[in-house]
């Protein structure tokens, strides 16, 4: 079957070429002409030539002049040395060079942005979750005050803090249940060295599933806003006996601050790469 079937277009074509020969030639029926919606000249090389028209051209060096063959302008430059500048800056006023400790037997894990602490006692145990992330509130106050004669300006800029959210989670062995308690620092307080006032608040209090990395919206949820004061103090008292008071509440802001500011300046080294980069 298959040996037929490739006899088939030799057969054919001796037919066809028979009648060609007895056939009177007939004219080929020509295509319309319509005109060309490309101009040639985009598509034609010419043999020999090195000068390759519109888009075939290669890339030439930069703006710049550093002899790359990427996209680099005379901005990104001007970008990469304003970078190195302030990188320079920012680790010279680092204050701390590695992350500090935090007091009361707690063990520190870092992930990114993000830092856990936990602390066992008692047949309890203790973790306190926070994120740096849009951790740094905004500057207080209207009209920025011009610089005093013979300050300098630096001496006059305010202190970036980092005063994250915090989420306390507390569980005892054997029980299937997690109290959560989602804190913040209140913008009234920070700053303030009363000690008379918690430095941070409750905002809401809930339980949770333990072992479970997502907590349910369906859980009932405790807003502090309209709770008896006696319960808000008795679980300010609570947490206060498990390590997580004002002086804990203090040394964190110590913490999130030095971890936002190492995060801040490996960000703008990776900024410079990318922006260098060829």
């Amino acid at each position: 079957m298959f040996q037929l079937l490739r006899c088939v277009p030799r057969v054919l074509g001796s037919a066809v070429a028979g009648l060609r020969a007895t056939a009177p030639s007939l004219p080929l029926l020509q295509p319309a002409s319509r005109p060309c919606a490309r101009p040639f000249g985009l598509l034609s090389v010419r043999a020999g030539s090195v000068q390759l028209p519109g888009l075939l051209k290669p890339r030439g060096p930069c703006a710049c002049g550093c002899g790359c063959s990427g996209l680099h302008t005379e901005g990104d430059k001007a970008f990469v040395d304003f970078l190195s500048d302030e990188i320079k800056e920012e680790k010279k006023i680092q204050k701390y060079k590695s992350l500090p400790k935090m007091s009361g037997g707690w063990e520190l894990e870092v992930n990114g942005t993000e830092a856990k602490l936990v602390r066992k006692v008692a047949g309890e145990k203790i973790t306190v979750t926070f994120n740096i992330n849009n951790s740094i509130p905004p500057a207080f106050g209207g009209e920025e005050e011009e610089p005093s004669q013979g300050q300098k300006a630096e001496e006059q800029e305010p202190e970036l803090t980092s005063t994250p959210n915090f989420v306390v989670e507390v569980t005892k062995d054997g029980s299937s249940k997690a109290l959560v308690l989602d804190c913040h620092y209140p913008e009234d307080e920070i700053g303030q060295e009363d000690d008379q006032s918690d430095i941070f608040s409750i905002k809401e209090v809930s339980f949770q599933a333990t072992g479970e990395s997502d907590w349910k919206d369906t859980n009932y949820t405790l807003n502090t806003d309209s709770l008896d004061w006696g319960l808000y103090d008795h679980l300010m008292d609570f947490l206060a006996d498990r390590g997580v008071d004002n002086t804990f509440a203090d040394e964190l802001v110590e913490l999130s601050t030095a971890l936002e500011h190492q995060e801040y300046i490996s960000f703008l080294e990776d900024l410079k790469g990318f922006v260098k980069s060829q």
